[in-house]
């Protein structure tokens, strides 16, 4: 069993759904359990809709477009009409129609779980039926009787066991069905708690939901299928002469995903390393492209440096008021502070007297600058941009540096971390 992945941009329109259809056909022989993300921008759409409600406003025209949308996509690629109607309308139109009977928006993360995971259930709907109409043989799988999660909605987290259980009951009596060979289409990003309510595992879950069925069923292997070749080690509209990572190991990927690397979320490689599959990044658009392989093989990881860049970044600095050292416990203060505020620390730093941070700037940063300062000088600059090299060198760094303000720096032996300001 082979587990492939096809995100939201594949998937964007009825030539992106044929698409997935052409590539599945370059594996005729292969079991394949094959995730798919909502369609282009509908989760976006769907989480508008949910805003509105929460705010008292009408989405109507929300939805209104969300059901052409889909309808047109359907209506382009399946030639089945009884299924063209009633399954998306099931999928889709029926529970947004009818969302806030018996809704219970007091609990706002839940409300958004219910209503933006209906975008994964049309959009793998309709790849299914499009893939019977051009004698591709599939099971769609509800992923939420699959992947059981606590409550902690919006970013649930895996009841393993539980999971285990039901892909056992579920998904191996399909696998040994005599069909060959086994194609079961399901979503990615969503999952059910034991209450029997809709989850979400957070913002480009789909990845991760690919790691968990491939780590259920043992798969030989995961597929990301992206509109690039692979992994760069930067992103090409930031650096010229950027170079394929053609192979690094989990660590190495899980690294750069740390510091802010886009492509692959360490959660979905987490599972994968616990069982040694491998992971490969491929284009849909070009299947020669050779791609990217995450495996257990580091021998590769230092060839060539990386670069991440987060823009957009505060640099704040906090001092205590009677200039007293900054110790364990003003840490632990400043800690809690950010843990209950949900701001992410990307770097940190102290000296005797100052304790420094790197964040993203956001509303809930600007937030808590102001509710620290009830107990310590805070001073920050804004508009700065975190960069970090992995496997750097000299030269490099002289040039990545040119013209620019260095506002802070750290480096170990592997990695080196710029808080950079330009340079006026």
């Amino acid at each position: 069993m082979k587990v492939f992945k096809f995100g939201g941009a594949s998937v964007k329109d009825a030539a992106g759904v044929r698409n997935v259809a052409k590539v599945l056909s370059h594996f005729p022989d292969d079991d394949l359990l094959i995730v798919v993300s909502a369609m282009g921008k509908t989760t976006n759409a769907l989480e508008e809709v949910v805003w509105a409600d929460l705010e008292g406003r009408d989405p109507a025209n929300v939805i209104d477009e969300l059901v052409r949308f889909h309808r047109r996509i359907n209506m382009d690629v399946t030639t089945d009409a009884t299924r063209q109607g009633t399954e998306l309308y099931e999928a889709l139109e029926k529970p947004l129609t009818a969302r806030l009977i018996n809704a219970d928006l007091r609990v706002p993360d839940r409300y958004y779980d219910r209503i933006v995971s209906w975008g994964e259930l049309a959009s793998t709907r309709i790849v299914s039926n499009h893939l019977d109409s051009v004698g591709l043989e599939n099971t769609w799988v509800d992923a939420r009787d699959i992947i059981r999660t606590d409550d902690l909605y919006r970013s649930a987290r895996v009841d393993w066991s539980a999971s285990k259980a039901a892909a056992a009951s579920r998904l191996q009596p399909l696998m040994k069905s005599g069909k060959d060979p086994v194609r079961i289409v399901t979503q990615g990003f969503i999952g059910r708690n034991h209450h029997g309510q809709t989850t979400t595992l957070g913002r480009e879950g789909s990845d991760f939901s690919a790691a968990i069925f491939a780590y259920l069923l043992d798969a030989e292997s995961v597929t990301i299928w992206k509109d690039v070749p692979g992994m760069f080690n930067a992103d090409p509209n930031r650096f010229h002469d950027t170079k394929l990572l053609s192979h690094i190991s989990y660590r190495e990927a899980i690294e750069l995903s740390y510091f802010g690397a886009s492509v692959i979320h360490p959660r979905t490689l987490q599972p994968l390393q616990k069982k040694g599959i491998p992971l490969y990044v491929r284009s849909f658009i070009d299947l020669s492209a050779p791609g990217t392989t995450i495996d257990d093989q580091s021998e590769n990881d230092s060839l060539i440096p990386s670069f991440i860049v987060k823009p957009k970044q505060l640099l704040i600095s906090i001092t205590p008021r009677d200039l007293s050292f900054i110790v364990e416990e003003n840490l632990s203060g400043i800690f809690a502070r950010f843990a209950q505020q949900n701001v992410r620390i990307d770097l940190m730093q102290n000296s005797a007297l100052a304790f420094s941070v790197a964040v993203d700037d956001t509303p809930r940063s600007r937030g808590l600058i102001e509710d620290i300062r009830g107990e310590y000088e805070v001073r920050y600059n804004e508009g700065c941009e975190l960069v970090t090299v992995r496997h750097y060198d000299e030269p490099t760094l002289a040039k990545l540096l040119a013209d620019k303000e260095v506002m802070l720096e750290q480096r170990s032996r592997t990695t080196a971390r710029f808080v950079l300001k330009a340079q006026a």
